[in-house]
């Protein structure tokens, strides 16, 4: 057996709503052994799911098959994230530095930074996630 991976998406509650799931295959944020894949690709148990979200990679274990939408506890049984500890740390760091997004420290109305600031910024942001 086999189903679309925008529905099983949908219906693992990886995402609020199917179009969401359709829209992030369309856009390349899902993967399957390293490819992005159409929202009609047949999906099998037991298949790796890469799903991008920044500043993270996250990896899903198929589980079960399911075409409709189904309770949050039944969902749990479709689905087991595998992602690295590594990369959750990553995703925690971010959550708790305010300063981790770049530009949010610049003056309003200072413009884009020129690539010698960007550099610079990246030299610091390196640092900060490579402790």
């Amino acid at each position: 057996m086999s189903i679309r991976i925008d529905q099983w998406l949908w219906a693992a509650r990886l995402y609020k709503t199917r179009s969401q799931a359709n829209q992030a295959c369309r856009g390349g944020k899902v993967q399957i052994a390293g490819t992005a894949v159409k929202p009609a690709r047949p999906l099998r148990e037991n298949e790796v799911v890469e799903i991008k979200q920044p500043p993270i990679v996250r990896l899903y274990l198929v589980k079960g098959l399911a075409a409709k939408r189904v309770s949050a506890v039944l969902a749990r049984e479709l689905v087991e994230e595998i992602t690295p500890a590594a990369e959750l740390l990553k995703l925690e760091l971010a959550r708790r530095d305010p300063l981790g997004l770049v530009f949010a420290a610049r003056d309003r109305g200072s413009g884009r930074p020129t690539k010698k600031e960007r550099r610079e910024l990246e030299k610091l942001q390196e640092e900060k996630i490579d402790p």
